[in-house]
């Protein structure tokens, strides 16, 4: 191998031209093919199997030598796997063409909220208006399964031009009034509000909006002049994506299966004199061989270029070209810098570093199915081989047994009909036949053979292996719970790992989308233009303008590609309607909106979805009116059970003490409380009945004839006071 190798590159002589850089450790030519022929071994296997499983897709798997050249035999070749790929296409390319958004943005901090909102609606709106988003995803979609794997090649177009123009030259003085200060006010609000509204004002407030701004004082414009200045006029200024060749892709064989860390890649690409002149990024072109570069006289490369097409004019000779993005040391200090290097025939053309804001090759692989320690993938086609040839074998030899007999033929018994009655019976009229032989013997009626069971049954054997190895099912049918037993449990087996399978493969896809949208952000904060002002479309079907700026595009990103098969959607939709009925009608209707937005949006219906979870129902005056007097029915009805329920504490409460209060009447009696209080109380009242006795006695005049009282043994004034105060009980009188 190395001596081959050696053996190349000392058979292809280096043209140097004078260096394209400046500098320590530039690559030369020779260096860059030698990772060019390391490459060529790998690429060539995988480039053999694509056109083989290509050969399978299109039915012409059978080399010239096994065709049959009899004329009698058929040489029908069934499209199994053609078949199969085109049920693929369009379950797997309807998730990214159903959305209205490719992709969503989502901030990493707080401080990235403004940015991710403006480069979900940059990003969103490229795919919409700059990219044929239907013509690139189909051929997204195709290639990754009928090849196995999909390359997709980023780029930026730019085109511009240089134009003179006539602008004004200002002037400008302080606000004298509260009016001009009010206008401009207004006039700075209107700009961040609306922008496009903005723009029809006229020149001279746009003018003294953007100074004051600038210069952070209010001021009045006013133009002084004009001048003519030259400016660069953006025609165009976009992404670009491409699905490239695989046979036009080498990529490094050390990578172990991960091309993102691939030390290069190589890719060749047609391109023009005419072309690479009007790029400006190219030099010594003078040194280039266009005539012995052309594309037919590359067959390593692989084009669309027709044969015949040829050009004596070397400005619109097709030639082919080769790009080596990969890592270098170009500084001598041992350090690996990402490089890109393009070279035509012995001449290199181009040599720069990685002009892209990730540093990184612009490229996207995806695989159909993934190949252990493999970069690429492979497609069904290597699954479905033998059975497209057992289908083919079985279906020619079905077809050569119907084909080789006289269906619709007649046979007559020599001497069963003379010439005229032969005549008659060929013109269908009444006829004569010889009585020595009896008619239905006679005559033979030619019909196709009966086919075969087994060849029927082989065909049923390798269509239904033929699905249970892709998971795809079949139009007519196809697939069954059968072989997991005759049950809704062993259906739903069979469908789910087929959507299983199906959303397996989706899943790779979507993140290729989400690799290529990452790469798209990257380039957008670099080669956008400092202001983009572009349309968008809301969901009420609205059009307003959104002015994107730059600066605002940078920060952290988290990048999601959100996809579902129709299968997947239709089952969640279903669900949904299972929980409505369940929950029945007495469900909120805030919540019956929430669901049925959900399954508007499930069946791709976003205009609805919005109109459902926008819906509020009118008013009707009389229900609303039914629903106060309910309301204050229900009040008055709460107030007197409330009323009821206090009047009903109440008595309870009474009774309580009631009871309380016998309770200790009780005890009282028992523990001879009362009979104590009663024994005092009637000592009270003798004692009190006695001084009262007393008292009078004292106090009572006497009769004329008895004299005056003896008070003399009686008690004194203080005593008797204190007697008629009840503070004291009477002494015996002396």
């Amino acid at each position: 191998m190395m001596a081959e190798l050696d053996e190349r590159l000392d058979r292809a002589p280096e043209v140097r031209p004078t260096r394209l850089t400046d500098w320590k450790k530039e690559p030369s030519l020779l260096d860059l093919k030698a990772d060019f022929e390391l490459a060529r071994s790998p690429h060539d296997d995988h480039s053999s199997n694509i056109k083989r499983w290509d050969q399978l897709r299109k039915g012409r798997h059978l080399k010239a030598s096994q065709r049959k050249k009899n004329a009698n035999r058929s040489e029908v070749e069934p499209k199994l796997i053609r078949r199969q790929n085109e049920w693929r296409y369009a379950a797997l390319s309807e998730p990214f063409l159903s959305s209205d958004k490719i992709a969503k943005v989502s901030p990493r901090t707080w401080e990235d909220e403004e940015g991710s909102r403006q480069n979900e609606i940059i990003l969103n709106w490229q795919w919409d208006t700059k990219i044929d988003k239907q013509k690139f995803i189909d051929e997204y979609v195709r290639t990754d399964v009928d090849e196995g794997s999909v390359i997709v090649k980023l780029g930026w177009y730019r085109k511009g031009e240089m134009r003179q123009k006539e602008v004004p030259v200002w002037g400008y003085s302080p606000i004298q009034s509260e009016e001009e200060l009010q206008i401009l006010q207004q006039a700075s609000e209107m700009k961040s509000a609306n922008p496009l509204e903005f723009s029809t004002l006229p020149p001279e407030i746009q003018e003294a909006v953007n100074y004051s701004e600038e210069s952070g004082q209010p001021v009045v414009a006013m133009q002084m002049g004009v001048e003519v200045i030259e400016e660069e006029i953006i025609l165009e200024n976009h992404p670009t994506l491409e699905t490239v060749h695989p046979d036009n892709i080498y990529i490094d064989p050390s990578c172990g299966g991960n091309y993102k860390k691939a030390g290069f890649i190589i890719n060749s690409f047609e391109t023009s004199k005419a072309a690479l002149i009007e790029d400006g990024r190219y030099k010594n072109l003078e040194k280039v061989m266009w005539s012995t570069n052309s594309v037919l006289a590359t067959p390593d490369h692989t084009s669309q270029t027709p044969l015949d097409y040829y050009t004596k004019d070397d400005l619109r000779r097709k030639v082919v070209a080769y790009e080596y993005w990969g890592l270098w040391d170009i500084n001598g200090d041992d350090k690996l810098v990402p490089i890109l290097a393009t070279w035509i025939g012995d001449v290199l053309i181009r040599l720069e570093k990685n002009p892209f804001p990730d540093e990184k090759p612009p490229f996207v692989i995806v695989t159909y199915m993934p190949i252990k320690r493999e970069v690429m993938g492979e497609p069904d086609a290597e699954l479905l081989e033998d059975n497209q040839r057992i289908l083919g074998a079985v279906t020619r030899g079905i077809i050569d047994l119907m084909g080789r007999s006289a269906n619709s033929q007649q046979g007559f018994a020599k001497g069963f009909l003379d010439v005229t009655n032969r005549r008659r019976f060929e013109q269908g009229l009444d006829y004569e036949f010889n009585p020595g032989l009896d008619p239905r013997m006679g005559v033979f009626q030619h019909t196709y053979p009966e086919i075969p069971n087994s060849a029927l049954t082989v065909l049923q054997m390798q269509n239904q292996d033929a699905e249970a190895m892709t998971g795809v099912k079949s139009f007519t049918g196809g697939m069954s719970g059968e072989a997991y037993g005759d049950v809704a449990a062993g259906i739903r087996g069979v469908l789910d790992a087929s959507a299983k399978r199906e959303m397996n493969i989706l899943r790779r896809l979507a993140d290729g989308i989400k690799e290529i949208c990452k790469k798209m952000i990257a380039m957008n904060q670099v080669f956008l233009s400092d202001k983009e002002v572009i349309r968008i479309t809301n969901s009420e079907k609205k059009i307003s303008f959104v002015t994107i700026t730059r600066e605002e595009l940078v920060g952290n990103f988290d990048l999601k590609v959100d996809i579902a098969t129709a299968e997947m959607d239709e089952k969640k939709a279903a669900d949904l309607g299972f929980m409505l009925q369940t929950m029945g009608p007495n469900l909120d209707f805030n919540m019956v909106k929430i669901i049925l937005a959900e399954i508007a949006e499930l069946k791709r219906m976003p205009h609805l979805a919005h109109q459902i979870r926008n819906f509020v129902a009118p008013v009707d005056p009389m229900v609303e009116e039914m629903k106060k007097l309910e309301l204050a029915k229900l009040q008055a009805e709460v107030q007197k059970l409330q009323a009821d329920a206090e009047l009903a504490m109440a008595k309870a409460k009474e009774s309580q003490t009631n009871a309380q209060a016998k309770m200790v009447e009780v005890q009282e009696e028992v523990s001879g409380v009362n009979h104590n209080r009663k024994m005092a109380e009637m000592r009270a009242q003798s004692e009190g009945n006695q001084n009262s006795d007393i008292i009078k006695g004292i106090m009572q005049p006497k009769k004329e004839g008895e004299g005056k009282p003896d008070i003399k043994g009686a008690v004194g004034f203080k005593e008797l006071a204190k007697l008629m105060d009840g503070q004291s009980s009477v002494p015996a009188l002396v």
